[in-house]
């Protein structure tokens, strides 16, 4: 899946494209609109990003995750390379320790992302500030021409550029999830 961004200041055009898109075929999960005025973008009942979508939180928890590693395995050689691990204790005080240490370093990138814009929302930081909007459509090779075909009829529409878009797997969890809900009674 490829993800397109598009910077529109229309609020109502970007109404009228998503239920466009929708009605061809790309399904909601599919389509975001990201703002700094989310009552708006609400109001117009559009797709948002999340609040956790907005924030570093993922990119963090990972570069975490990665420093944890790097933690852990420090601590498993200095046990080693000191001889603490031939002692009665063994490895295993030293393996939870270091399990330990690899969580705290994950949950405190998380924390730290959360402090943070998402890395890639980042180069749209001085168009959101100017109070304009950006539209993110996630499709599949097949659906491209569905896509240009839809927004061809809206020139007010700037094209953004292009990045890697959610793994597909995730986007028919929330299809699915959708259309269980709206099965409840």
């Amino acid at each position: 899946m490829k993800r397109h961004y598009f910077i529109s200041d229309d609020l109502d055009d970007l109404e009228i494209i998503e239920t466009q898109l929708e009605d061809n075929g790309i399904s909601t999960p599919q389509i975001h609109v990201l703002s700094e005025s989310d009552g708006d973008v609400e109001s117009h009942h559009l797709h948002d990003v999340n609040s956790l979508m907005k924030q570093d939180v993922v990119h963090s928890w990972e570069v975490g995750a990665v420093v944890g590693v790097g933690a852990a395995l420090l601590v498993l050689a200095g046990a080693y390379f000191t001889g603490l691990t031939a002692t009665a204790a063994g490895w295993i005080p030293f393996i939870f320790l270091a399990v330990v240490v690899l969580g705290f370093c994950t949950w405190e990138g998380g924390l730290f992302g959360l402090r943070k814009p998402n890395i890639h929302f980042k180069r749209f930081e001085e168009a959101l500030h100017a109070g304009k909007h950006i539209l993110f459509v996630e499709v599949d090779p097949g659906q491209e021409t569905l896509m240009a075909g839809v927004l061809h009829n809206h020139p007010k529409l700037q094209p953004a550029g292009t990045a890697a878009a959610t793994p597909r797997w995730i986007i028919v969890s929330q299809q699915k999830w959708r259309a269980f809900i709206e099965s409840m009674p």
